[in-house]
């Protein structure tokens, strides 16, 4: 049977958040906010090894306590300029350990709102599937495209949109290939897609969002807090 193993690629420095610390160690209910993030893919049973990537400089990580999350957390301090190039490192750097046919789950450490319903619903759903797929949600806002003055340019119809989520699931040996020389793609669904293939999407829910902007902290706060109370 094909085994799980997850990466999070933490080696940028959320420049749009516009913090004096890189954003996945701003405090987050009492913990760095990755910690959240790692927690969730550490608890699942399915999951036998989660894989951070750090940038070589990073000189955050050995000041917080992570011995909580486990024996399975390991650190690979080979993170790139690029998420894209980030990962790529990283699946090369665990190639002696995963198979081709292994599930690589990619999590992204500004996702603090991952609950273990949404990760067996992910693993369920793509257990048999020939290319893998990731959470998603379908998109409920009208959508508009600016001009250059950030004026309303068109009204974009929203049938069949959805709004990427992590974490993004494939089999390792595939995504590798998809990756390689693919630096550009914002997402590993987008590197399989210039690959021809078609990711299934998996319907997740708003409380799985990303982090960017200082707002998006306090609602995550909210988040975490209903849940654990």
């Amino acid at each position: 049977m094909p085994r799980h193993y997850a990466l999070v690629p933490a080696a940028g420095n959320g420049a749009r958040f516009g913090a004096e610390i890189p954003k996945q160690y701003l405090p987050l209910a009492g913990r760095p906010m990755i910690h959240h993030a790692l927690a969730a893919l550490c608890r699942c049973e399915r999951i036998e090894r989660v894989w951070v990537i750090l940038s070589p400089g990073d000189a955050w990580w050995e000041t917080y306590d992570w011995s909580g999350l486990g024996a399975k957390l390991e650190v690979l301090r080979c993170g790139g300029a690029t998420r894209a190039e980030s990962v790529a490192n990283g699946l090369r750097a665990v190639g002696e350990i995963v198979a081709e046919d292994d599930w690589m789950l990619v999590h992204d450490a500004a996702r603090p709102g991952l609950s273990q319903a949404l990760l067996a619903a992910l693993c369920e759903a793509l257990r048999d599937d020939p290319v893998g797929g990731l959470l998603a949600v379908p998109v409920a806002d009208t959508l508009k495209r600016a001009d250059a003055g950030q004026r309303v340019a068109a009204t974009e119809a929203r049938d069949g949109l959805w709004q990427a989520q992590t974490p993004q699931m494939f089999r390792y040996g595939l995504l590798r290939r998809a990756l390689d020389g693919r630096q550009a793609v914002t997402d590993e669904a987008g590197a399989l897609e210039a690959l021809g293939c078609r990711p299934l999407l998996v319907r997740a829910d708003a409380t799985n969002f990303k982090v960017t902007y200082p707002a998006d902290l306090e609602l995550a706060e909210l988040v975490l807090k209903a849940r654990n109370s």
